[in-house]
């Protein structure tokens, strides 16, 4: 999730507000296999994201309906065990808060075991980080994968020793098997350097210890916008795509929250010369959390209909399923 300092408040304000009812699909509308980015909110969550302890967050009863208003068969849940470890927060009993969202995470998805598939996260900067990726991969359903999130982790890539952190977490995840999805740019509300040297770092420093499992980058690399540094740092990956570079072969995209509707016809071309560069083959559908402005699964499918594509080019994206979403 592309994390600002009032996304929380603008994702779940409209929580009570969502429809389960099914929707008429849109004219032409193909709808994508998988959902490769949602996250579910425990009640817990809500409140701490929100300050709205009334909340009832977002269950998997919540988000199943939004995929069969979508047409969508299956979602992959990202846990959001980590915001309860953001660099912008300090919470009392940290890691078990972080146990406790994991778990219910976990439990949550346990229902739908045909629909939907959790990754585990944390902070991977914090002491804890190697017994809760342990600890994870003993869990019936977090053994799928891990989610880290830089941004709120506030993972700095120009500093050496966070940079140390992170690679012996991805070692750990990589001789477990669990594959990652990375939320890459790093800290908005910090101020952190992000673009083609970060990007860089990630490629040279990172990604080499995780070389048998799939990585997949959140929001083409971005923080849910596609800027001038988001396009900078995905050019390193294209770069690397195009000569061959061993150490992406693995490498997976999603394309979530990076297409509003209207979007503006010069970042639409942009963004799909992009995707062809990066080859349709490795960019997956995803649409994150609904609420507060972020469009719920069709609507976000909608909206990434817009770019200047061709209808195989968007039925190619909408038939890509990972590896970790394959059963």
């Amino acid at each position: 999730m592309a994390w600002g300092p009032t996304t929380p408040v603008r994702i779940l304000s409209a929580i009570c507000a969502l429809t389960l009812l099914p929707i008429p699909r849109l004219p032409g509308q193909t709808a994508p296999i998988a959902d490769h980015h949602q996250h579910l909110f425990s009640p817990a969550a809500a409140a701490l994201v929100t300050g709205d302890t009334t909340s009832p967050g977002i269950s998997a009863h919540d988000l199943i309906g939004l995929l069969d208003s979508a047409g969508i068969r299956r979602a992959l849940v990202l846990s959001v065990a980590y915001t309860w470890a953001s660099a912008n927060r300090t919470v009392e009993n940290e890691y078990e808060k972080v146990k406790a969202e994991n778990d219910w995470t976990s439990k949550q998805v346990a229902q739908y075991p045909d629909r939907l598939r959790a990754f585990c996260s944390f902070n991977p900067l914090k002491p804890y980080a190697m017994e809760e990726l342990a600890r994870c991969a003993r869990d019936e359903q977090l053994r799928r994968g891990l989610k880290l999130h830089f941004g709120n982790s506030d993972v700095d890539l120009d500093n050496p020793q966070n940079v140390e952190q992170v690679r012996k977490v991805f070692r750990a995840a990589n001789a477990r098997r669990m594959p990652i999805v990375v939320h890459l740019h790093t800290s908005i509300s910090k101020k952190r350097g992000y673009g083609r040297k970060e990007a860089l770092v990630f490629l040279n420093k990172i990604l080499p210890v995780a070389p048998d499992v799939p990585i997949q980058i959140a929001h083409l690399a971005g923080a849910g916008d596609y800027d001038v540094p988001t396009d900078a740092a995905l050019k390193v990956f294209v770069d690397a795509i195009s000569r061959r570079d061993p150490r992406v072969r693995h490498l997976w995209f999603d394309v979530t929250s990076v297409v509003i509707s209207g979007i503006a016809p010069n970042k639409a071309k942009l963004v799909a010369m992009r995707i062809r560069q990066i080859g349709l083959r490795r960019v997956l559908y995803g649409s994150d959390a609904h609420g507060g402005g972020n469009p719920a699964p069709r609507e976000g499918w909608a909206a990434f209909r817009e770019l200047p594509l061709t209808q195989m080019e968007f039925r190619t994206i909408a038939e890509n399923v990972a590896p970790y979403m394959r059963w």
